[in-house]
């Protein structure tokens, strides 16, 4: 798969294919123009492709006028601080996230550290197509400048907001799965200063995946082995760039990544700060719909995308949300997906309530999450997911804020194109595993007859 990814999300290719210095650095101006040439703050993960593409984007940026604070390799949350914190114009982060090795992408972060949403992408990708970039002179090529301390300061931030003696008596012992990413330097300031007892589990930051990098229960067999073996309290794993966290329970049982989330919704609402609405995605588990009811708040539901979540929260003034692949987002920190934030808040939730990860997970409403992807090319995409309605029984609430989404009483499927791979995404839910399995059969054999009907 070569296919070239430019739309709301950023850019993504595969490298040395799609992924060109050439695009690169056409992008790298693009940005600075859409920005008025402010100062741009980059880093990226661990990819070996890394410095190929930031030397690319680079010399984009400072072409059309921007000056470069270079963190060099840092956490997508950690740049997204350091764009607020530096007062930048704008942030690029240079990853692919959970995409394979040969992968790399460009997100781009307006200043205030927020990915730029649907309207601005298009603004800044309208600038991209025509071609119209600003050309600085040679006296205007500015400087690239090296910040020391971002992951640092980040996780101090992280610090200020968590009981850290509470956490700190319950020794918790942690098998950690960083998958050689950008999450390693962060993760171990973090947990060590959480006073917790470290088994390190694919921790060389060399950007050398040992398994797929998307934080899924077929990808982290080792760390569910490990964790058992090892009689860790928790067994923690980040995709590539840190911003999703999965957990594996004491009894080394892979508990996934919605209920990562889950477990953030539980304590904040219960045990933090005053009742506010909890903003997820389509595509999150009813479990925060249960959770939220319980404590009398309400949960509203918004399009996939972290920057859709983000500013639904800043309007509605909320304590907590996020999305169900692992990203919890906590408005003390940031607006934006933190797996470091994830970690502590997990921790100080069993260490005040003085349960295991087990007992937290077994008092909340057990539901089956399922997820399948199956190739669509983009131009079909759109047409598959509307041919679907009509093949749905009609007693079923749909919205279509976001491809598909088709509810029961107590289970429901979410269709829709992904912003990151050419692929449409089957996401359901229901009460038992058995019962998941069949919806997405169901609809998998539908979809797939569609997209043969109009291929």
């Amino acid at each position: 798969m070569n296919g070239l990814m430019i739309g709301i999300s950023g850019v993504r290719g595969v490298v040395g294919k799609s992924l060109t210095p050439d695009l690169l650095s056409r992008m790298g101006q693009a940005f600075s123009t859409y920005i008025s040439s402010g100062p741009v703050v980059v880093g990226r993960d661990t990819r070996v492709s890394g410095e190929m593409v930031k030397h690319s984007v680079f010399s984009g940026l400072l072409s059309a006028g921007s000056s470069v604070i270079d963190l060099g390799i840092v956490s997508t949350p950690t740049l997204a601080l350091a764009v607020e914190r530096e007062g930048a114009a704008g942030g690029i982060m240079i990853s692919a996230s959970h995409n394979p090795a040969q992968w790399n992408a460009l997100k781009f972060f307006r200043s205030d550290g927020i990915y730029l949403n649907e309207r601005e992408m298009r603004l800044f990708l309208d600038i991209y197509y025509q071609g119209d970039f600003r050309r600085a002179e040679w006296n205007e090529i500015l400087e690239v400048r090296a910040a020391e301390g971002a992951t640092e300061k980040h996780i101090r931030r992280v610090l200020d907001l968590i009981d850290v003696d509470a956490v700190r008596k319950r020794h918790f012992k942690v098998t950690l799965d960083c998958c050689n990413g950008a999450g390693v330097e962060g993760s171990g300031m973090l947990l060590e200063a959480l006073g917790c007892r470290l088994d390190r589990l694919h921790c060389d930051p060399n950007g050398r995946f040992p398994h797929d990098p998307e934080p899924t229960f077929n990808n982290l067999q080792d760390l569910i082995s490990r964790t058992r073996e090892s009689g860790s309290d928790i067994g923690f794993a980040q995709d590539p760039d840190a911003d999703r966290l999965a957990i594996v329970d004491n009894n080394g049982r892979f508990i996934g990544e919605e209920y990562t989330l889950a477990l953030a919704v539980d304590y904040v609402l219960g045990h933090r700060e005053k009742k506010s609405p909890v903003v997820i995605n389509l595509s999150t588990s009813r479990v925060n719909e249960d959770i939220s009811a319980a404590q009398g708040v309400d949960l509203v539901r918004v399009p996939v995308g972290e920057v859709n979540v983000a500013e639904a929260m800043m309007e509605l003034g909320s304590s907590i949300g996020g999305e169900g692949n692992g990203g919890v987002i906590y408005p003390p920190c940031h607006y934006g997906r933190d797996s470091f934030i994830a970690m502590a808040l997990v921790l100080e939730n069993l260490a005040v309530t003085g349960r295991s990860v087990a007992e937290a997970i077994g008092s909340l409403p057990q539901y089956h999450i399922g997820k399948e992807k199956i190739d669509c090319p983009r131009r079909l995409a759109h047409d598959v997911v509307h041919a679907m309605k009509g093949r749905l029984q009609e007693d079923v609430t749909f919205n279509e804020e976001d491809g598909l989404r088709a509810a029961w009483p107590d289970r429901w499927v979410h269709l829709r194109p992904s912003n990151t791979e050419p692929v449409l995404r089957i996401i359901a839910e229901a009460p038992t595993e058995e019962e998941t399995g069949a919806i997405i059969e169901k609809i998998s054999v539908l979809v797939r007859e569609e997209v043969e009907k109009l291929s």
